[in-house]
């Protein structure tokens, strides 16, 4: 953890200097007179955790095309150039600000992680460019240590701490559960943060936590923990982690014999788990997100209609946000009727009502969306819709 900190940290400084000798005047006069809009699509494109990167930068295309066939925005076309942050933090720095000093963007949408989003923010601050974070969910994308807001950070997904929450409160209400097990990254703030919320709503509702146990995010042997696990007897296990340990950990569990439910977070989200895991063992495993297909809202259906169109596959929650995202910044660059950094920012802090695919975005003081969640339900690897949460 020390090492990931030091390398982001030289990452930003080196790549914050950059952008400051570069200047955000030459990018303002030049993205003024260009024919085109440029906006900086940053993303996990290789690396751990692609499958995020490249889902999200599938709604954000969409969105684009959209936008770009009924005459882009300003009276230009939109130009979404790409940037491949190579699911490492340390990388993410560079290409923020490639994209902003080389490229021109004048937004950025993504990356999708927490870790890489945060190694952009000083860049995308620096140089007064908006970073709208999809399906980053971490509380200080948005908010710094001291509670203010940073002025150029948005986001269009709901925060750790609210689906922490949303999960425990599933344990309680509707498994009927009280004594559970944590399995965390203790490499990943996203995870540490979850099980943090987690555990405190649980205790707070009378529940306990069982045991709590740790691994490191690329670990792929997990049985020795899982039986320790078994032996503090849980009733249900929470699994807040990405996709690539997750499907490991739940097809361990059940060959050690844990059979009890499974629960997760929004990094479960996509079809690469059931692939690992196999269908059988996700029998009795849920997990926290703010998008089923299942939901029948006609915006939802409209875009995985217009989804499946492009793409011949089925959207996932990462797609859906970054198409809302997309939406969100364009209409914010409408509004502004400018490429000007600050403006734009000012007209996303004041989005209301906007319609997007997930129903309509609200942005609060924080810099966060309004927001629900819906629990996800896999049966036989089948993601299905099990219930809607407002807290």
């Amino acid at each position: 953890m020390k090492a990931w900190k030091k390398a982001v940290g030289l990452t930003c400084t080196a790549a914050l200097m950059t952008a400051m000798l570069t200047g955000c005047g030459g990018t303002k006069k030049d993205a003024a007179k260009s024919d085109e809009v440029v906006i900086g699509a940053h993303f996990e494109l290789t690396g751990g955790v692609a499958n995020y990167g490249k889902s999200t930068l599938n709604g954000v295309q969409l969105a684009i095309d959209q936008v770009n066939a009924k005459g882009g925005v300003l009276g230009k076309k939109i130009k979404l150039v790409q940037g491949d942050n190579k699911s490492e933090p340390a990388e993410a720095g560079n290409i923020a600000t490639k994209l902003i000093t080389q490229d021109k963007a004048v937004v950025l949408i993504g990356p999708a992680t927490s870790g890489c989003v945060s190694a952009s923010i000083p860049i995308a601050t620096a140089n007064k460019v908006p970073l709208m974070a999809p399906v980053a969910t971490a509380p200080s994308i948005t908010v710094e240590k001291d509670g203010k807001v940073k002025p150029f950070i948005f986001r269009a997904c709901f925060i750790d701490p609210f689906q922490g929450q949303v999960m425990a409160v599933f344990a309680e209400k509707t498994l009927k559960v009280k004594n559970v097990a944590i399995l965390f990254d203790s490499s990943s703030e996203y995870s540490k943060g979850l099980t943090d919320v987690f555990t405190k709503t649980l205790e707070d509702n009378g529940g306990k936590v069982v045991a709590k146990e740790a691994f490191l995010a690329k670990d792929v042997d997990f049985k020795s923990t899982l039986t320790k696990i078994k032996a503090s007897n849980p009733e249900a296990i929470y699994v807040p982690a990405y996709y690539e340990e997750v499907s490991k950990i739940i097809k361990q569990a059940r060959e050690v014999g844990l059979s009890c439910p499974i629960l997760g977070s929004d990094g479960w989200g996509s079809p690469k788990l059931a692939a690992i895991a196999g269908n059988e063992a996700l029998n009795n495993t849920y997990f926290c997100s703010a998008y089923s297909s299942q939901d029948k809202e006609p915006t939802v259906q409209n875009f995985i209609k217009d989804y499946k169109a492009k793409y011949k596959t089925d959207p996932d929650n990462f797609s859906i946000h970054g198409y809302d995202a997309a939406m969100v910044v364009v209409e914010a660059i409408k509004r502004a009727g400018s490429t000007d950094g600050v403006k734009i920012a000012q007209e996303l802090s004041k989005m209301k009502d906007f319609p997007v695919a997930t129903g309509k975005f609200t942005v609060d003081a924080n810099h966060n969306p309004v927001s629900g969640a819906v629990i996800i339900e896999l049966k036989d690897g089948v993601q299905t819709f099990k219930e809607k949460i407002t807290l």
